[in-house]
């Protein structure tokens, strides 16, 4: 499938995916297609920035290949591996027969048969791909300098093999959830966008492509109770994910509109912290609930 032509076919293409974009995102994410640069999508947990990726895959359609940062990840497990057990399995295969020669022996051993593909180099290999390079913030500091020739030109350099470029260029998200900042060096490679909560309008839009037999009242009330709780001071507030989920669950409870007690039974499919549930839970529920009811 082709990219999209205007911002207003990516906003389509995203929506055809159950993903909607106000127009800053889309544009961004046009641009950051049609002028084949990665996109770093920068913003709190829950705000639908890993989604990007999975619908872009799916409706370009793309290979969608995934690399979740962690502590301590290296470039064994972000990029390639040798298979040290058919390396030395070789060796003794050709000594068998009869070869001596060490460079002769080490030059067989580093072909690229030997070579072990991690979420970097399947990337620019094979088929055309979406790289997802998720929670960056996650990893160590050093691990971005592995990043900085894949995101530049679309390639990697194996000291043993040569350098493997990419015959069509992936489309390449990263995702920070800004726990620690981000090194300048791969911000200067990137497009850049904040993806923030929605706001009522937007989400309210959102539910009704995720959850289109939810009632329009309960709806309505379950986006403005979560926008509520998002103005509070809480350890962790909801996502867009949990708004989805909490209306699904009360879709699942036959709930017509917000009742004070389903909320208060309900809070763990909103909220994962206890002291956020404890906060809210009782009169502050009740509260927010007749705000959202319009009483």
């Amino acid at each position: 499938m082709t990219l999209p032509a205007t911002v207003e076919d990516t906003r389509r293409l995203l929506a055809e995916g159950g993903y909607v974009a106000d127009m800053a995102l889309a544009t961004t994410i046009h641009l950051a297609l049609k002028m084949g640069r990665p996109l770093f999508l920068e913003g709190e947990p829950g705000t639908g920035k890993t989604e990007i990726a999975k619908v872009l895959a799916a409706k370009l359609p793309r290979r969608l290949v995934r690399l979740q940062c962690y502590d301590g990840l290296d470039l064994s497990a972000a990029a390639y591996e040798w298979n040290h057990a058919r390396q030395l399995m070789a060796i003794r295969l050709a000594e068998a027969a009869g070869e001596t020669d060490r460079a002769v022996l080490e030059r067989g051993i580093y072909a690229r048969e030997y070579l072990q593909e991690r979420p970097l180099l399947s990337a620019i290999t094979g088929d055309p791909a979406v790289l997802l390079i998720d929670e960056l913030d996650r990893a160590d500091e050093p691990f971005e300098a592995f990043l900085l020739e894949v995101l530049g030109d679309f390639q990697l350099s194996i000291p043993e093999l040569g350098t493997v470029k990419a015959t069509v260029p992936p489309v390449v998200i990263i995702t920070s959830n800004r726990t620690r900042e981000v090194h300048d060096a791969i911000r200067r490679r990137c497009l850049y966008h904040w993806v923030d909560y929605p706001d009522a309008a937007r989400e309210r839009a959102i539910l009704k492509l995720r959850a289109p037999h939810l009632p329009e009242r309960l709806s309505a009330q379950v986006v403005e109770f979560v926008q509520k709780v998002r103005a509070g001071d809480y350890f962790k507030l909801p996502g867009v994910a949990e708004t989805i989920d909490w209306a699904a669950a009360l879709s699942a409870l036959d709930a017509k509109e917000l009742e004070p007690v389903q909320v208060d039974e309900t809070l763990g499919v909103l909220l994962k912290y206890q002291d956020d549930i404890a906060k809210l839970r009782g009169a502050e529920a009740a509260r927010l609930v007749a705000e959202a009811r319009g009483e």
